[in-house]
């Protein structure tokens, strides 16, 4: 498993990029994006996404030159039409417009249609966060999850992020695990993955890899997690009038276009109390929290977002591992696009 470093990762994924089309300013976010979720630890919503986003372009079936539109602006809300373009871009525009809102009336939201996948809900709540706010991102995706006591899909992982001024971040899926993981263990020739992850189509629970790509996501705590995963279909798809349910495609299935839904809400910290106050406040609550005797078989307790954080430093210092799965299906993705893979 080869470690690459950050910045020749990046440079790796923009060329494919700039290769299948897609205008300079726009790979350079998508790969910076993707690159830093790999230096977080969360690999499934990393470089290995890049193999579906190019399968899209070359297929014809995701429009990278398009920067969408706004439909309307209503006080704190406002309704965005991504017309199909990289979900990345999209969100750019819409968490720009979610912080800008916000400054001006304490809170924005703004919902994306007709939109792509966006890697990982991260990224978008952190630049929210940075300005001082709280932002919380949510995404409906492909059918891929039953609801509780159903077995065919009717949901998706559809997550949910929340980033916020102060030492805590928390980004899931409202499935146990996210699609990206049950991919990277079929990219890497992992023949099972562990009980509680998926079920075969015909909705058994299993822990072949094979049956479980072919097959479905569980949901988070049985009937909890399909309510949190229709509460983020509602707050995305039926808010912003866009596709629903099994209306919405998929990265890895060709021939129709994934048009998700994605919300962004930012909320001021400032209006509530001065940003100071509110970080001590959180760094108060979080040492209260990690205070807490660990359990048997523990260390210490953690809270969201150190986990990822300890892994950026460590990946930071010491490269990107890349199982050669992963690595093998991303060379034979720049082949496609005639870009020459640096040598690892």
């Amino acid at each position: 498993m080869p470690l690459i470093p950050a910045p020749i990762l990046k440079r790796f994924a923009e060329d494919i990029l700039l290769a299948a089309g897609v205008p300079r300013h726009k790979a350079e976010l998508v790969a910076t994006t993707l690159v830093a979720t790999n230096l977080r630890g969360v690999d499934s919503h990393g470089i290995q996404l890049l193999t579906f986003y190019v399968d899209q372009l070359l297929a014809g079936e995701m429009d990278a030159q398009t920067d969408g539109r706004v439909v309307s602006e209503n006080g704190s809300c406002l309704l965005f039409d991504g017309q199909n373009g990289l979900g990345q871009w999209v969100a750019e525009i819409c968490s720009d417009h979610a912080v800008r809102i916000a400054k001006a009336q304490g809170i924005g939201m703004v919902v994306a249609r007709e939109s792509n996948h966006f890697g990982a809900c991260n990224w978008w709540a952190q630049k929210m966060r940075d300005a001082g706010q709280i932002g919380i991102v949510m995404c409906n995706a492909s059918a891929i999850v039953p609801p509780w006591q159903g077995r065919e899909g009717r949901l998706g992982t559809n997550p949910i992020c929340v980033a916020l001024p102060g030492p805590w971040l928390l980004d899931m899926a409202t499935t146990t695990v996210a699609a990206g993981k049950i991919f990277k263990a079929r990219f890497n020739g992992q023949p099972e993955i562990p009980a509680g992850w998926a079920f075969d189509a015909e909705g058994v629970p299993t822990t072949d890899t094979e049956k479980a790509y072919a097959g479905m996501l569980m949901p988070l705590g049985g009937y909890k997690g399909s309510g949190l995963a229709m509460m983020v279909e509602i707050l995305c798809g039926v808010l912003g009038g866009g596709a629903m349910s099994t209306q919405i495609g998929g990265i890895r299935f060709r021939g129709r276009t994934v048009r998700v839904s994605q919300t962004f809400v930012a909320i001021d910290v400032a209006r509530f109390m001065p940003r100071e106050e509110f970080e001590a406040r959180m760094e108060w609550l979080v040492q209260r929290i990690k205070s807490t005797p660990a359990a048997p078989g523990y260390e210490e307790v953690l809270v969201a977002g150190e986990p990822e954080w300890r892994m950026e430093a460590q990946r930071s210092r010491e490269g990107i591992p890349i199982p050669d799965g992963n690595w093998e299906s991303l060379v034979k993705t720049a082949e496609r696009v005639k870009v020459e893979a640096p040598a690892v």
